[in-house]
């Protein structure tokens, strides 16, 4: 039997275990350390914002984003029904109601035109719209050129929600940089990953010494421990930022191997009869896009099989495959949510399937992969 294949495992070497043991040997295993204060400087230059703050995970980012736009009880944020649930958890952490909009069939970002059609008919006797959460889905930016102005001219902040999006660009600016603030995620899953942890970024000075603040229990600057209201324990360790440092090393060359891995499957599915590679368009494939998930696209009667029926395949070879994110307005818990629809999200729910695109594939697994999926193609529907 051969060994399992997973979606997407971290991806370390010695490298990370030389700055490990640095941090280690330094003294600086408490929260904070001289490893937090770089990494933060490093991810800041990276995004070309002047603030980066890091944070123990990407939702507690949103959390503290959102708390810094003074988003609470009796506003509304929108969030882009197909996402993943941390985005809606931030709002209601705040105390604000989530509003779903619906997603672009091609891409799985958010509609920009159903966003349009939202905030020009929003009435005063609805809770106001105080931040729209753009999300960028599997690594592939929104878009920043139509959602930014449209979002001006209402007078409401976006956070970018780059969880998925780290060395992602839009027309050569790179991802967590758009908006009034972004925020990265590095769980273990990650393009980048510090184990678990985040970073918030923006080029408000203000609003990144209020998520800062927040972060650290909102520990007044005096010798005593004094706090004049509600703070979290949100901060990043040293040693994890550690860990960070040093994947930010290899940021690239982890992007660059993931999408040697997407060419390999846009190749195998090129001539396939009813399946597209989400996000690719034209003759330039996800461009700017980290590769960060390589997700499939079946039109059932075209193809003949529903991607449900290639991932129980998969399965049955060791190979960890998924469906794209259950859209937020299915989830019972937020059964009583408004929302905008028009049945994209469900779509690419039923008929979406997430391949293994892990940068710590190797070779051979991925060849592995490859004949699996040429096996079911032709016909074959037995398990290993």
């Amino acid at each position: 039997m051969t060994g399992q294949i997973h979606l997407s495992a971290p991806d370390v070497t010695g490298l990370e275990e030389e700055f490990l043991v640095a941090a280690v040997r330094s003294g600086w295993v408490a929260p904070t350390g001289p490893d937090v204060d770089a990494f933060e400087r490093e991810m800041a230059q990276r995004v070309g914002v002047r603030h980066a703050v890091a944070v123990n995970a990407a939702t507690s980012g949103l959390h503290l984003a959102l708390l810094a736009l003074d988003v609470g009880p009796g506003h509304a944020v929108v969030v882009p029904t197909m996402t993943f649930a941390a985005a809606a958890n931030a709002v209601v952490y705040t105390g604000a109601e989530p509003i779903f909009v619906d997603c672009e069939p091609s891409t799985g970002n958010i509609d920009v035109a159903l966003l349009t059609e939202l905030l020009a008919r929003r009435t005063a006797h609805q809770p106001p719209v105080r931040a729209v959460i753009a999300v960028d889905m599997f690594g592939r930016c929104a878009d920043y050129d139509t959602l930014l102005p449209l979002c001006e001219r209402h007078g409401v902040p976006v956070v970018e929600d780059a969880a998925e999006a780290v060395g992602a660009t839009l027309a050569g600016r790179p991802a967590g940089g758009f908006g009034r603030v972004g925020v990265f995620s590095f769980n273990g899953n990650k393009i980048m990953t510090t184990s678990g942890g985040g970073m918030v970024l923006t080029d408000d000075a203000e609003l990144a010494r209020r998520c800062r603040h927040l972060a650290n229990q909102a520990r007044q600057p005096v010798p005593h421990y004094e706090h004049t209201e509600v703070g979290y324990n949100y901060r990043l360790s040293n040693l994890l930022a550690a860990l960070g440092r040093a994947q930010l090393r290899r940021l690239d060359s982890m992007i660059d191997r993931r999408r040697e891995t997407r060419a390999r499957y846009a190749k195998t599915f090129a001539d396939v009869a009813g399946v597209r590679l989400l996000g690719a368009t034209g003759d330039a494939p996800d461009q700017g896009s980290n590769a960060w998930l390589t997700v499939i696209v079946v039109d059932r009667p075209a193809a003949g099989w529903a991607a449900a029926d290639l991932g129980r395949y998969l399965a049955d070879h060791r190979i960890e495959t998924r469906p794209v994110w259950k859209p937020m307005h299915q989830q019972p818990v937020f059964a009583d949510a408004r929302r905008v629809l028009t049945g994209a999200a469900d779509r690419l729910f039923a008929d979406g399937l997430a391949l293994p695109s892990g940068s710590a594939l190797s070779d051979g697994q991925i060849d592995r992969v490859l004949a699996a999926i040429d096996a079911f193609l032709d016909g074959d529907r037995s398990p290993q």
